[in-house]
């Protein structure tokens, strides 16, 4: 019962409140557990589920996933009444998926494509996939009821546009939403790519958890947070870009140049763009992200002595943010996170020594459980948040009444 303060609902409560208690259970809920949760009476429970049964936002449970011994009388949102288009876009390759209103995958692609090819291209091919989908799974467009699109770059929440973006070529304040909403009728949501991952790991995987960072070290490097339970976006959509704080690192004379301009950024050494200029720069043959991978995997002692030194300054940027931020889980994927303890090691060790003893006593750092997933799963979360906030459930309620 997370979305909802069962104590504190009142005998007013309104159909979206009672709605929002079906959100978090899997196997429904009765009547009996409606009252004991909401305070209403009978006549009340009665009477909103009736609403929201009429509206087509709750069906009876099926007669499997009911709870052994449980009555009859036991519903659970109906996940089929339209279904959600969700992409993850990253650097190099995208993920798109079909979901229900649950946030369950149904179905689901995966493309190589380059970020810098600019918005058009990356927006069609999207398109593209949600067509093939939508036809794989016998869906109408109609039935979209929201889009969800991420991306490896800042992004003005309120208007779905990306600001000054480092590495999206030609993206700088493209109306993202308005490109769909010419396709789909129905709203549009534009994230930065690591809010979407924070929000589908601490939905799904980390639920009892209300301060999350996670930290995606893949090409760039970046962090979404998750502050009481809640996307922290800051003021403008710009908090929690660790990938651009600039360090000091010994026993180099000329810090690198970064891809957003400055010189000596945490992702100019750390992020995987940059382990493959020095691959390179050290003879060894790369041309991508996995390429450096691959070869750390290996133990090449090249590779594996510049994946040491990414962890440490990674860890050092992230040990400011755990003083600053005090989470209590530490999620870490992109394509670096399955190089194993070649980089957790490092982080870890570099985290509990520089942060404060409170901030890290009962801290967990582990590696994504959702990953690559996080994203698309995040993305489903909060379109649904919008599709079934309290006051739209309750013009749901009254379209359906007449």
């Amino acid at each position: 019962m997370d979305r909802v303060n069962a104590a504190a609902l009142r005998a007013g409560v309104s159909h979206g409140e009672v709605f929002g208690l079906f959100r978090d259970v899997r196997d429904g809920l009765t009547k009996a557990d409606v009252m004991r949760h909401s305070g209403l009476s009978r006549t009340a429970v009665n009477q909103r589920l009736d609403s929201l049964l009429a509206a087509g936002l709750l069906v009876p449970a099926p007669e499997e996933a009911r709870t052994r011994g449980r009555p009859a009388s036991q519903f659970v949102v109906n996940r089929d009444r339209g279904v959600l288009l969700v992409a993850d876009v990253g650097a190099t390759g995208l993920r798109a998926a079909l979901c229900d209103l649950g946030g369950a995958v149904r179905a689901e692609r995966a493309a190589d494509a380059d970020v810098t090819s600019g918005p058009e291209a990356i927006l069609t091919l999207v398109h593209r996939l949600f067509t093939e989908m939508l036809e794989e799974t016998r869906q109408a467009e109609e039935n979209v009821l929201g889009v969800g699109i991420d991306v490896p770059g800042p992004v003005d929440f309120a208007t779905g546009r990306v600001v000054s973006p480092p590495i999206m070529t030609g993206w700088d304040r493209y109306d993202i939403p308005g490109w769909f909403t010419r396709r789909y009728d129905c709203p549009v949501l534009v994230d930065k790519d690591v809010n979407a991952m924070a929000v589908g790991e601490q939905r799904l995987r980390y639920p009892g958890v209300a301060h999350l960072l996670m930290v995606k070290i893949g090409t760039g490097v970046g962090t979404g947070l998750i502050a009481g339970g809640q996307v922290h976006r800051g003021a403008d959509g710009a908090a929690g870009d660790v990938g651009h704080i600039q360090v000091t690192v010994e026993d180099v004379a000329e810090p690198p140049i970064c891809r957003c301009g400055n010189a000596g950024c945490v992702e100019a050494y750390a992020g995987g763009w940059a382990l493959v200029r020095d691959l390179r720069d050290a003879g060894r043959e790369v041309t991508t992200v996995n390429d450096a991978v691959r070869l750390i995997r290996s133990g090449d002692l090249v590779a594996v002595r510049l994946a040491r030194r990414a962890a440490r300054i990674l860890g050092g940027a992230i040990a400011d943010t755990v003083n600053l931020f005090n989470p209590r889980v530490i999620a870490i994927g992109g394509q670096l996170a399955h190089t194993d303890e070649q980089l957790f090691a490092g982080i870890r060790e570099v985290v509990y020594r520089r942060s404060l003893p409170l901030a890290t006593r009962n801290l967990q750092i582990v590696r994504s459980e959702l990953d690559p997933n996080a994203g698309i799963l995040g993305l489903a979360e909060l379109l649904v948040d919008g599709i079934y906030a309290p006051q739209r459930v309750q013009e749901l309620v009254e379209r359906a009444a007449g």
